[in-house]
């Protein structure tokens, strides 16, 4: 995957690519103290646009203050405008977009207080996740053997990046296993998410997904939500089983890097006919249209780089 880009911003300005660059004692790295968020930036009818930007930074600064930051000198307008400065100053338009909130400048002691916050804002182009055949086949996933972050172990509402070791675990096992997700369950032995997305049950016409308690407020979850129900389906917040997977008529996963992907097949089992379902289908192809521009009633969600 290729990540390079003219510019990337840093602490309010920006900087080649090549110079966008951090010292190996960075307390970030050693630690994974940081917070990120993904967006994506998609070309429409009206040139290039942010899918729910504000919402994004939003959630950015709310992780950083679950992990402790207090202090950042820069505001959510700040790093909207920060944002789409960056993107336009690429020439992009079909990319994602990776803001990223660290700790520099000490930290040695284990005390967030310890450092001060940094800020960076890189962007590269990007196409879907798990490749453009996922969309119509679906893929397979498995259920890990790592188990999903306790909510009172790890903070389970902030993107914090030492957090993402649990996902690297899982997925790197499930690849190595032939498969290409992992589903991971929450402590008590529920369905939580997978590596990287929210996952959903189509069952007898209803779209059931876990609660927000053990995993991630997905920004595109919440954006399905909304699709779902403008295409008349309910869709209950309960707790999943690992075998309610199996006896499920579709099972789709979505976020922003992965957005709308049918399961194909849980655990060597078919779910369905194997491929994406006529639900999934539905979903997928009005969540596209919506991130493109192309629904009046969703426009609102898509912020004009300009």
């Amino acid at each position: 995957m290729g990540m390079e880009s003219k510019f990337i911003w840093m602490n309010g300005e920006l900087v080649p690519f090549e110079k966008a660059t951090l010292h190996f004692l960075t307390p970030a790295l050693h630690y994974g103290v940081g917070v990120f968020e993904g967006i994506r930036s998609y070309n429409t009818p009206k040139g290039p646009a942010i899918f729910r930007l504000r919402e994004h930074v939003e959630r950015l600064f709310a992780s950083a203050h679950v992990l402790g930051f207090r202090d950042i000198p820069w505001t959510v307008d700040d790093i909207i405008k920060a944002t789409k400065d960056t993107v336009r100053a690429n020439g992009f338009t079909d990319c994602y977009i990776r803001p990223l909130i660290y700790l520099d400048g000490g930290g040695w002691n284990l005390n967030v207080d310890g450092g001060k916050p940094s800020f960076g804002i890189a962007v590269w182009e990007w196409g879907n996740y798990l490749g453009a055949e996922a969309l119509a086949n679906g893929i397979r996933a498995n259920i890990s053997s790592f188990t999903r972050h306790h909510v009172n172990v790890s903070m389970t509402k902030a993107k914090i990046a030492g957090n993402y070791v649990n996902s690297v675990l899982a997925k790197t096992e499930s690849v190595r296993l032939g498969f290409e997700e992992a589903i991971m369950l929450d402590p008590q032995g529920y369905v939580a998410e997978c590596t990287g997305e929210n996952l959903f049950v189509v069952r007898r016409g209803k779209i059931i997904t876990p609660s927000t308690a053990p995993v991630l407020e997905g920004i595109t979850r919440h954006s399905i939500f909304v699709i779902a129900h403008d295409l008349g389906y309910q869709v209950l917040e309960q707790p999943v089983s690992r075998d309610q997977l199996y006896m499920a008529d579709e099972v789709f996963v979505c976020g922003t890097a992965a957005e709308v992907i049918g399961l194909s097949e849980i655990d060597y089992r078919k779910i369905g006919d194997g491929r994406s379902g006529k639900i999934t289908g539905e979903i997928q192809k009005a969540f596209h249209e919506a991130i493109r521009g192309k629904t009046a009633k969703y426009e609102h969600w898509c912020d004009y780089v300009g």
